[in-house]
């Protein structure tokens, strides 16, 4: 981007988000830092940090020297991202928030924001990357059916043109997973800086031009959810419906709390880790952990199984639906790579059945603990080309 622009940099009062405020100052950008308030149920609780964060953001800003704003999401933060987080807990499935909050908040009412502060781009401390190419002959603008209102409204982006979304350099610290959803529309208008550095030398900018938060730890994890015991808030949200614990031989062993509050390759908080399954069955043993393997929602049942390679936690063929792909249409058929939870390696696969509303996947190996509710992300090489919901693993 040689054109110097007005551009609006979510500030989180992380490193990331700060370095990327200073990138963009020093090529010459007029930039304006917004901190998103996203959660305000508990926002004093020892848990939830946005109002350190926010003391951070404006010291960052000082630093560099440019305007900060608070901007409240928090209302479209409950109707867009958690009522939809409950909705999929309650249908036993486990949902990934971030995927969504980067969808329909920072990718979409805080680009809104921007844009009616006269911004042409938006920038986040994300370790992805856009890339411009010219759009195939085949690629039509009416294809990109989910464009942000703010587009419309600044002038359409140049058909001519597609936005490809590659990982981050540092494939450590990629979040390419998290951002699949991201469209043409919002493509074009988005920077990553950081995106071309590696997380060391995010650290070293950080110190060397003095900013506040150069040491400051990464979040773990959402807000509304922080370090808290997580059974502990779910239980304020979602009532518990106690069932059985059994084994694969239908054998009961304990009892659970309520389907919503286990996730498929849970190992802690089972309650069962004195029972002994003889024989050292299916790669387990003796005294080898239990983990949870399947949940029946008609009978309230939780199965597990012993042994992190028992063959009910191998899935070697998925199905997703919900699918949303960064071109705006499917990719054809064929080889490609693909995450099945973010904390992965890229799996060799064959995608088939591709459209917008699911696809199919098969491995070429076995996949441990496919999760119903969390996103299968496509990939070929280093460009992220979408994904969808799980919905079935096989």
């Amino acid at each position: 981007m040689s054109a110097k622009n007005r551009v609006v940099v979510g500030l989180s009062g992380g490193v990331d988000s700060a370095v990327t405020a200073h990138l963009l100052k020093a090529q010459g950008h007029e930039v304006v830092g917004i901190f998103m308030k996203n959660w305000e149920d508990d926002d004093d609780s020892e848990y939830c940090s946005s109002n350190i964060d926010f003391v951070d953001a404006a010291a960052v800003a000082d630093v560099i020297g440019i305007e900060i704003e608070h901007v409240n999401f928090a209302a479209d933060y409950k109707d867009r991202v958690f009522a939809e987080f409950l909705r999929e807990y309650q249908a036993g499935r486990t949902p990934n928030p971030d995927v969504l909050c980067n969808a329909e908040i920072k990718f979409k009412a805080f680009l809104d924001h921007a844009m009616r502060l006269g911004a042409e781009k938006i920038a986040t401390g994300h370790y992805a990357r856009v890339r411009r190419i010219a759009a195939p002959p085949s690629a039509m603008p009416e294809g990109h059916q989910h464009e942000s209102h703010a587009t419309a409204r600044d002038g359409a982006r140049d058909p001519r043109w597609e936005y490809q979304l590659l990982k981050g350099l540092d494939e450590s610290k990629d979040q390419s997973y998290f951002l699949h959803r991201l469209n043409q529309a919002q493509l074009s208008k988005t920077l990553f800086p950081v995106g071309e550095l590696r997380k060391t030398e995010v650290r070293r900018i950080a110190t060397e031009i003095g900013l506040p938060n150069a040491k400051k730890k990464d979040s773990t994890g959402i807000c509304f959810i922080g370090e808290r015991p997580f059974r502990e808030f779910l239980n304020r949200y979602i009532g518990k419906e106690p069932g059985p614990i059994k084994d694969e031989r239908g054998r009961t062993l304990a009892r659970h709390e309520g389907l919503s509050f286990y996730t498929l390759g849970q190992r802690q908080g089972l309650g069962i880790g004195g029972v002994k399954e003889k024989g050292a069955q299916r790669g387990g043993g003796e005294h080898a952990p239990w983990f949870v393997a399947r949940k029946d929602m008609d009978k309230n049942t939780l199965f597990v199984v012993q042994g992190h390679d028992h063959p009910w936690l191998q899935s070697m063929a998925l199905d997703a639906d919900d699918a949303s792909w960064v071109a705006g249409r499917p990719p054809a058929a064929g080889a490609y790579a693909a995450k099945s939870r973010y904390r992965q390696a890229d799996a060799p696969c064959r995608l088939s059945g591709a459209a917008d509303d699911g696809f199919h996947l098969e491995f070429g190996e076995p996949q441990w603990a496919v999760t119903p509710g969390q996103s299968a992300v496509l990939y070929d090489g280093e460009i992220c080309l979408g994904g969808g919901v799980i919905s079935a693993a096989k």
